[in-house]
């Protein structure tokens, strides 16, 4: 399986980036920033994930996926 790269050219992308990456509603993004499952920074009301979190994220998902395991009953990694 081919690792996905993202292709924005910012390193901090903002919860309306990520929603138009990915074509999903800012409650989507901001209830995975929530619990902690994407890795983010937080100014004031503002969420950040830096590009190659996103990146990592979206193939751990990619991976977790295909083998199948259930990620909502999983803890979250760090890495």
């Amino acid at each position: 399986m081919d690792r996905i790269k993202v292709d924005i050219e910012k390193e901090w992308l903002s919860v309306a980036d990520i929603c138009e990456y990915m074509d999903v509603s800012t409650f989507v993004v901001t209830s995975q920033l929530r619990s902690g499952g994407l890795p983010a920074v937080k100014f004031g009301r503002e969420w950040r994930v830096a590009r190659q979190d996103f990146e990592d994220w979206i193939n751990a998902q990619r991976v977790d996926t295909a083998t199948g395991i259930d990620l909502e009953s999983t803890p979250s990694r760090t890495t």
